[in-house]
């Protein structure tokens, strides 16, 4: 790195010793000589602190993350970029990030020291980095790399949620940074790998991620490679705490489950969401309040011949990792060392250890050998009392409104059967949606027994009905398809095709979802349309006018006409009507023909 340890920074920030190292960084324990305070000095990569993108970026992001005023996160205090015109440390500019300095380790190193915190000490825990992460979704900023790392303890049991250094506004979330996706592999959320991109619910199914490894004491999913991880999140459910750890009640394995549920949009919608949930089932479960487990301060006198540091202190930058701290505390340099050169441990000539030593060496083995047994023996028993006990008992997890394949996944994950399903019409849930459990949510079961799920099979759809089907099959397919048949006969058609009494079609039409017991018209056949009757019309008035005035008016009235003459010879061309048959006023189908008689 190109800041040495000695150097003094802005002409304010002095540099002390290496307390952190990470993949982008490296934090010292630094003095703000102006205000005479311990500090803790982020200084950045040379490469990245050359590229002027990544100032730029860096520069807005530490401004976004001096935003957050909260107890539960660590203060940044300043950031700046120092050029050293000295000449000795190159011309790279020294970007730097100053923040608040935390007395005490890492959440890794706690949960390294004692395992898994218990329910009680997982809540006091995630209370406090949920209220912090809270504070800072409601100013828009989002983590994006929740993890035990970046969750420091003071000795004191303060809990305070580091690095925002890399946050970056909700607005800005949908572009990755330089397209890559960021976070530690074992967090990240399924839309993190799959897309790269991160809002308050990534933060949220991050922080599920770790009240189930604060229940455990390890996270969900485990792989030989990064990418093996990753796919997990996307591909499988994060499964029960309580299938490790039986002392998780089942209301936080619902919380955990429903905070890293692989859809973003079935998560709470943000820290505060989550937060508020959490406490409600603490309220709910009495869960005691303890102390937050803290880390133990570093021994200050020693008292064996050597002695080797405990935890470093741990500022909490992106990705850092707490500097090994050697052997454990009192650890002497004869324990390390083993028997001297040459020595034996059988006695004899040169054996550096006296009988009575030996003797002592020998009671000590078999006291520990005594108390092993002791404790494989006790740990039978009570895997034994256990599974008499409650070991054998799960109980029906919620299901009303889940899919029909996760609730058959997540019966499996707490040991019961899916027996054959019932499914049933619904007009609000959508098809394959589990209606109802027997037996119900929450009842106690012994592992193994069967479940039967009632599931929805959504809103009735109109059955097909096939042309020239009878009345009464038609209203029996309807009928079955959870609908009522219907019959009008102002809804009845002639058809060429279609026999009369059957059914030619229905109203609504095949295929149409309709509300449970909907009617549904069955359009019947009236058999072949008969031809028209022929239209009837009155004889008109045609005597005194000419035979060819008489003729053009029977014509438009589609009555025929035969004109004869009362004489042998023609007077004229255009003779007159003296005479008609039938008569004028006489009703008769068109076509028919009237007889002029002229003269």
């Amino acid at each position: 790195m190109n800041a040495p340890p000695a150097a003094l920074l802005d002409a304010r920030y002095r540099l002390g010793p290496v307390i952190a190292r990470g993949g982008m960084s490296i934090v010292y324990r630094g003095t703000d000589t102006r205000l005479d305070r311990p500090v803790a000095i982020k200084v950045m990569e040379p490469r990245l602190a050359a590229d002027p993108a990544f100032r730029t970026r860096f520069e807005r992001e530490a401004r976004s993350a001096a935003r957050i005023d909260h107890p539960a996160v660590v203060d940044v205090y300043d950031q700046g970029r120092h050029v050293d015109d000295s000449g000795g440390h190159g011309p790279e500019p020294v970007l730097f990030l100053v923040m608040e300095l935390v007395e005490g380790a890492t959440l890794r190193d706690v949960l390294r020291m004692r395992g898994q915190l218990g329910v009680p000490g997982a809540v006091a825990v995630l209370d406090r980095v949920l209220a912090g992460l809270a504070e800072a979704h409601r100013l828009g900023l989002v983590h994006r790399d929740v993890k035990p790392e970046n969750v420091l303890i003071s000795h004191t049991g303060e809990v305070k949620v580091a690095d925002f250094g890399l946050v970056v506004a909700a607005a800005q979330a949908g572009a990755s940074h330089v397209g890559t996706i960021m976070g530690t592999v074992a967090y990240l959320s399924p839309e993190q790998v799959a897309t790269g991109s991160a809002d308050a619910r990534s933060d949220v199914y991050a922080a599920g991620i770790l009240l189930y490894e604060l229940l455990t004491g390890t996270p969900p999913f485990t792989g030989d490679t990064a990418i093996s991880v990753a796919f997990r999140h996307v591909n499988d459910r994060v499964p029960p705490p309580s299938l490790i750890a039986g002392d998780v009640p089942p209301e936080l394995d619902a919380l955990v489950l429903r905070a890293t549920d692989r859809d973003p949009a079935a998560r709470p919608a943000d820290a505060g969401a989550l937060l508020g949930e959490l406490r409600r089932v603490a309220h709910r479960l009495e869960v005691p309040r303890v102390p937050v487990p803290a880390p133990p301060r570093p021994a200050q006198h020693a008292t064996e011949p050597v002695t080797h540091p405990g935890p470093v202190v741990m500022p909490g930058p992106r990705g850092t990792q707490a500097l090994p701290a050697g052997p454990p505390r009192g650890a002497t340099s004869t324990d390390l060392a083993g028997p001297p050169a040459g020595g034996t441990l059988h006695g004899g000539a040169g054996d550096p250890f006296p009988d009575h030593r030996r003797a002592r060496r020998r009671s000590r083995r078999a006291f520990a050998v005594g108390i092993a047994l002791v404790l494989v023996l006790a740990l039978v028993v009570g895997a034994v009392a256990w599974w008499m006990g409650s070991g054998r008992w799960t109980q029906v997890p919620a299901l009303v409104g889940v899919q029909q394949t996760a609730a058959a996944e997540l019966l499996d994950d707490y040991g019961l059967v899916t027996g054959p399903a019932t499914t049933t019409f619904d007009n609000a849930a959508p098809a394959g949606a589990v209606l109802a459990v027997d037996p119900p949510v929450g009842a106690q079961l012994l592992r193994g027994e069967i479940v039967t799920l009632t599931v929805s099979t959504g809103r009735p759809v109109v059955p097909p009905v096939e042309a020239g089907t009878d009345v009464a099959g038609a209203e029996q397919l309807v009928r079955d398809a959870g609908l009522t048949p219907t019959r009008d006969s102002s809804d009845a058609e002639f058809s060429d095709s279609v026999p009369e009494g059957a059914v030619i079609r229905t109203e609504p039409p095949a295929g149409q979802a309709v509300d449970i017991g909907g009617a549904v018209t069955l359009v019947v056949s009236r058999g072949v349309e008969p031809p028209p009757a022929p239209a009837r019309v009155s004889v008109p008035m045609v005597v005194g006018q000419t035979a060819s005035a008489a003729q053009a008016l029977l014509d438009e009235l589609g009555l025929s006409t035969v004109v004869q003459s009362t004489l042998p010879f023609a007077l004229n061309e255009d003779p007159t009507v003296i005479g008609q048959s039938p008569a004028a006023g006489t009703v008769v189908e068109e076509g028919t023909q009237v007889v002029l008689d002229t003269l």
